[in-house]
């Protein structure tokens, strides 16, 4: 794993030689619609690994012998793994390009989608969940890299495209897992398997876009101290060769960014609260009542939530100078709906459902303040890579340590206390990250 320094300096390693600035894709070309058809497809397979286990993990338990804490194992893997291939992402797209690396994303989604199912135990289903968790990490931190670059005066209605596909691919999964296993036969092993086909679909735009002009690495520089681009309009265009670039080193450093760690604790922190609430709360509701069915059904609804308000949200937080107020009000969401579940899980299932799927809306509204917190496109590589793999790695223990106290507490007391607990740093971290300031003049 790359450390910070190395993160900082990823653009700085490029050849002297570099090659001219491709042309710039806008949505009126045939390369622009491509693209955003790319983005689209990708975005509709960045969680249908996660969500459709869900409604058959206790199949997938009892197939495979797994306790509830190799479960809590399990659900914790997604950050896990979006945290340790995160980090190697710019790395990658610098000696690759952004098309070929997502192009090998999306194949390894494809794949381990595919080999999940042919496992026979736990080791194996781990390994298969792992490929295609790797190949979503790395598309996870370069969708806002290809926003920024290729629709740098459109970076809130295309982080809305690519949010609500997200969105769409979620909530898909999480409802139509359980009826498309039962129209297969009943099988977890066909139910989890269809969704391979998903990914090797989008994967086929991307084998072109990998080998035009979007694929190529771009020269671009900081602008001047002390100035600011809105995140809606066109980044300053890359100097020649012969121009001066600030070298990399300690000045650089995004570590040195108040802002980028802020930024990192929020995504950190809302992307704990999405995977506990896409590994665990159907089994909450299962546990009061809810059919299995019912259940998926309510996780479908917390997903489906994010289809309009990521369309939204994102739009209306670029056009305001600070998105603290909207991190606010998706935490009080959250907290509301916490609350609700532990006091009628069953009587307010809807209600609960509802609310939880707008406080996971911090998700697109992090991606947006992604876009917003840099000036260039290679800002918006290393804050995103940062904030991303820094986040996910800190939201690992969430998911597990639920899994814990479910096992040890015999209730869902203690876990909801623990999701509830944790809304509150993020609401703070969210009100920090949302100030109007970039990373460059931090550093």
């Amino acid at each position: 794993m790359p450390s910070h320094d190395e993160l900082a300096t990823l653009d700085a390693e490029a050849p002297s030689t570099r090659e001219p600035e491709p042309r710039r894709t806008t949505a009126s070309s045939w390369r622009g619609r491509l693209m955003a058809a790319g983005l689209l497809l990708a975005a509709l397979n960045l969680r249908p690994a996660v969500t459709s286990l869900g409604p058959l993990l206790e199949e997938v338990r009892e197939d495979l012998g797994m306790s509830g804490t190799v479960a809590g194992l399990l659900t914790s893997m997604p950050a896990a793994c979006f945290s340790l291939f995160g980090f190697a992402a710019p790395r990658l797209a610098r000696r690759w390009g952004l098309g070929a690396v997502v192009c090998a994303g999306l194949t390894a989604i494809a794949a381990g989608l595919a080999l999940r199912p042919l496992t026979g135990g736990t080791v194996a289903f781990l390994t298969a969940s792992a490929l295609a968790l790797a190949g979503i990490a790395v598309s996870n931190v370069l969708m806002p890299v290809i926003v920024k670059r290729w629709f740098p005066d459109r970076v809130g209605s295309m982080t809305g495209l690519y949010s609500m596909g997200l969105a769409l691919g979620t909530a898909s999964a999480a409802a139509a897992t359980v009826p498309v296993t039962d129209a297969l036969g009943g099988s977890w092993r066909a139910g989890l398997g269809v969704w391979a086909l998903l990914a090797a679909i989008a994967a086929l735009p991307w084998l072109f876009l990998a080998r035009g002009p979007a694929n190529r690495p771009e020269p671009t520089v900081p602008a001047p101290a002390g100035t600011a681009a809105p995140a809606d309009t066109p980044e300053p265009a890359p100097v020649s060769e012969n121009a001066q670039t600030r070298p990399a080193g300690r000045a650089t450093r995004i570590t040195r960014s108040p802002t980028a760690w802020a930024m990192a604790v929020f995504f950190g922190l809302q992307a704990t609260a999405a995977y506990i609430t896409m590994g665990w709360m159907q089994q909450i509701f299962r546990d009061a009542g809810v059919s299995a069915s019912t259940a998926g059904v309510l996780l479908a609804i917390t997903m489906a939530m994010g289809v309009p308000l990521a369309f939204v949200l994102p739009r209306v937080a670029a056009r305001l100078r600070n998105q603290g107020v909207l991190a606010v009000i998706l935490g009080v969401c959250g907290l509301t709906g916490y609350a609700g579940l532990w006091l009628a899980p069953a009587a307010g299932s809807w209600a609960w459902a509802l609310l939880l799927g707008v406080a996971n809306c911090a998700f697109p509204l992090a991606l947006t303040m992604i876009g917003m917190r840099a000036r260039t496109s290679s800002g918006v590589v290393r804050l995103s890579a940062f904030a991303q793999s820094t986040g996910y790695l800190l939201s690992i223990p969430g998911p597990l340590l639920v899994g814990i106290l479910y096992e040890h507490s015999g209730g869902w007391g203690a876990p909801l206390a623990l999701m509830a607990g944790l809304m509150v740093p993020q609401i703070v971290a969210g009100v920090l990250a949302g100030r109007d300031r970039t990373v460059e003049n931090e550093m």
